[in-house]
C-alpha cells in the first residue's frame, strides 16, 4: 500500500512542480512490452518559473529526462529495466528522426535520472556509479558512465539545504522528517508550499485508510503529520474566510475597502463569539469593534 501510494504522489508531486518548467507527461507507454515511465519530462524554451527556485530538481529538469522514483531502494534488476525503458525510448526517437529525415545529436537524447531514498555501495559499484565526479553536482548524486546518459540520487545523502529540498520530501525516515518540517516553515507566500501540502496532506489520507498498517505504513504517516496538521489548519482557516466574506456580502451588498480591512481580525474569534456579531451587529458596530473605518 505504501509503494502504490508513494508512486501515486511521486508522480503527481513531481508533475506539480514540474509543470512549470516545461511539459509532463506521466506514466508514458514505450513500445517492446507494455512498460511505462513514471514521468517524461521536456523542458519549455520559456518556462514560467526560473528553474534555479527548484535546486537540484530545477538543475536536473534543464533537459529531456525520464524519472523513476522509488519509495524502496531499487535492485539491479529494477535498475535495469528503467536503463531499457530509457534506451528503447532513445531507440524511438531516432527512427523517427530517421523517417523524417531530420539529424538528433547526442545531447538531445533523454538522460534518466533514478531517485531512490538510499543507495548501497554494491548497487553503485556493480553499475560503475561514480559520485559527483565532475564536482558540477550536489553530494548524493552518483553518475554512471558517459554514454549510460544516466544519474541515480540517493536522497538520503544529500546535503540539508534549501537547494535539495524538493527531492529530500521523496525520502525516508529522518530525511523525510526533516524536510517536511522544512516546509512546513516556508514563508506564507512561497510559489509551492500550499500545494505541496495538500499533496503530502492527500498521500497520508490515502494511506491512513488502509485497514492493515505495516510499520513502513506507520512511518509514513508521522513523517507527513506536520503538513496534514499545516494543511488542514490552512484550508479550516481558508473556509472561514470564504463564510466571512459571504456574510458580510448578504449583510450589507458588497464588502468595501474598510470592511475588507476587518475581515483578518474577525477571524481571531471563535466560531461561537463571531458569529451572533456577524448576524446581529451593524456595519458601523463591525467596524468599530475591530479597528476598521468608515469611508
Amino acid at each position: 500500500m505504501t509503494r502504490q501510494a508513494h508512486d501515486q504522489f511521486a508522480k503527481q508531486y513531481l508533475a506539480e512542480l514540474l509543470s512549470a518548467l516545461g511539459e509532463v507527461e506521466t506514466s508514458r507507454d514505450v513500445t517492446s512490452e507494455v512498460r511505462q515511465v513514471d514521468l517524461y519530462f521536456v523542458p519549455a524554451t520559456s518556462p514560467k518559473v526560473d528553474p534555479e527556485n527548484y535546486g537540484i530538481l530545477g538543475k536536473i529538469a534543464t533537459s529531456t529526462c525520464l524519472i523513476e522514483p522509488f519509495r524502496n531502494p531499487p535492485t539491479p534488476i529494477e535498475v535495469r529495466n528503467c536503463l531499457l525503458k530509457l534506451f528503447i525510448i532513445q531507440e524511438e526517437m531516432l527512427g523517427k528522426a530517421k523517417r523524417e529525415k531530420n539529424s538528433l545529436k547526442e545531447a538531445d537524447l533523454p538522460c534518466l535520472w533514478i531517485l531512490s531514498p538510499s543507495v548501497s555501495p554494491r548497487l553503485t559499484e556493480g553499475f560503475g556509479a561514480k559520485l559527483n565526479p565532475k564536482k558540477q553536482w550536489s553530494e548524493g548524486i552518483h553518475f554512471f558512465p558517459e554514454f549510460y546518459k544516466t544519474g541515480i540520487v540517493a536522497i538520503n545523502q544529500l546535503p540539508i539545504n534549501p537547494f535539495t529540498l524538493w527531492l529530500r520530501l521523496l525520502g525516508r525516515g529522518a530525511t523525510q522528517q526533516q524536510a517536511v518540517n522544512e516546509l512546513v516553515s516556508l514563508p506564507e507566500n512561497n510559489a509551492f508550499k500550499g500545494e505541496i501540502l495538500e499533496l503530502l496532506a492527500n498521500w497520508r489520507i490515502n494511506v491512513q485508510v488502509n485497514q492493515n498498517l505495516t510499520n513502513d505504513d506507520q512511518e509514513l504517516i508521522m513523517n507527513l503529520s506536520p503538513a496534514y496538521l499545516r494543511w488542514r489548519e490552512d484550508t479550516l482557516l481558508e473556509g472561514r474566510r470564504e463564510l466571512v466574506s459571504n456574510l458580510l456580502k448578504v449583510r450589507f451588498g458588497s464588502i468595501d475597502e474598510a470592511l475588507a480591512k476587518i475581515i483578518e481580525p474577525m477571524l481571531q474569534l471563535s466560531p461561537e463569539e463571531l458569529t451572533p456579531l456577524l448576524l446581529n451587529s451593524s456595519c458601523e458596530e463591525l467596524l468599530a469593534r475591530f479597528g476598521g473605518e468608515l469611508n
